[in-house]
């Protein structure tokens, strides 16, 4: 059975940080530094009560207003998050009673990083073709700027909070195609929070500083840039390549790559290592930053409003994030 993505509509929080406010705090930066190397001028953040969850039901509020969508026609609810508002109940469960949804539905949350609406996508299209459901809800929602110690100058420049929402369904303007997923979870050091969670419940309180004066401490966001950039280079390549096999193209059929968009500086490493010429490669993080799980539906709700994806249109969407965790799919315009 074909399933389909229906709509896609996202939101953003009403705080903005920009590259001016960056610079007054960590004055050793430039906005011509953070704009060249980083390509983001500005990331929305949530306020001290503003969650995830509540961002996921802007997102789908939206998503019933602009598209018109009676909300008795959803039948399952899939809730990415690395950010929920408790350890337990489950988050998509308060989704559903807040946005007025049916109580003869499944809800789920799945615990994912930037490969998370990729993976969203393949339950939800296993869902419908298991015959189980037949419009299913995929929100995905993260608020990272809540677990970044305040010094990190490098995480808090780059990621911004926001969600997104997707309607998919046996109908709609993009088919989705075959899907290639891989797990290491060699890798999941490298982009960590430590505390919170049941193995150490309580913080450990063992922050420090480099001689550069970045952070590091269990009980905020950490990133080894470093193997995150080399991981990512190492991967993308073969996964492009497998998820346009799984889906018998060929690299000339794809009219549009839009990917996970962690920021200028691995996006265009990104693109110049798989040889993808600029006009089909497509970013939209100047005036979000990375927002994680929802990078790629923001991108391609955006490339559709610019005119840039047209009917007949093969897009190729893969995404690399902790875990280490990745995804790759094509979409069908």
């Amino acid at each position: 059975m074909k399933t389909y993505i229906q709509a896609i509509s996202y939101f953003l929080p009403e705080k903005v940080i920009t590259n001016e406010e960056i610079v007054q705090e960590f004055p050793e930066w430039t906005i011509e530094k953070i704009e060249s190397k980083i390509g983001i001028k500005e990331r929305h953040v949530t306020s001290e009560k503003e969650t995830a969850l509540d961002l996921a039901v802007h997102a789908a509020n939206k998503l019933f207003t602009e598209y018109s969508i009676d909300k008795k026609c959803i039948d399952f609810l899939i809730f990415c998050t690395q950010s929920p508002d408790y350890i337990l109940p489950t988050s998509a469960c308060i989704i559903q009673e807040k946005i007025g949804l049916s109580t003869s539905i499944g809800a789920i949350d799945i615990n994912q990083g930037c490969s998370g609406w990729i993976y969203g996508l393949s339950i939800a299209k296993g869902l419908i073709a298991g015959k189980i459901s037949k419009n299913v809800l995929l929100l995905t929602a993260e608020t990272y700027s809540k677990y970044i110690h305040p010094k990190d100058k490098g995480n808090k420049t780059i990621f911004g909070d926001g969600a997104a929402a997707t309607l998919i369904s046996k109908d709609g303007f993009a088919e989705i195609g075959n899907f290639c997923l891989g797990t290491d979870g060699k890798g999941a050091p490298n982009l960590i929070l430590k505390t919170g969670g049941a193995r150490y419940r309580k913080p450990l309180n063992d922050l420090e500083f480099d001689e550069f004066g970045n952070p590091k401490s269990s009980d905020n966001l950490f990133m080894n840039g470093a193997e995150i950039l080399n991981y990512t280079l190492d991967i993308m390549p073969n996964l492009a390549s497998e998820t346009i096999l799984k889906n018998k193209l060929k690299i000339t059929d794809i009219n549009l790559h839009v990917y996970h968009q962690p920021n200028k500086y691995i996006s265009t490493l990104q693109q110049k290592k798989l040889k993808i010429p600029e006009s089909q490669y497509y970013c939209f993080y100047e005036k979000v930053g990375n927002t994680v799980s929802s990078t790629i539906p923001i991108a391609i709700k955006e490339a559709i409003n610019e005119g840039l994806i047209r009917k007949g249109d093969n897009i190729l969407s893969i995404a690399q994030g902790l875990g280490y965790s990745w995804g790759g799919i094509v979409l069908y315009f």
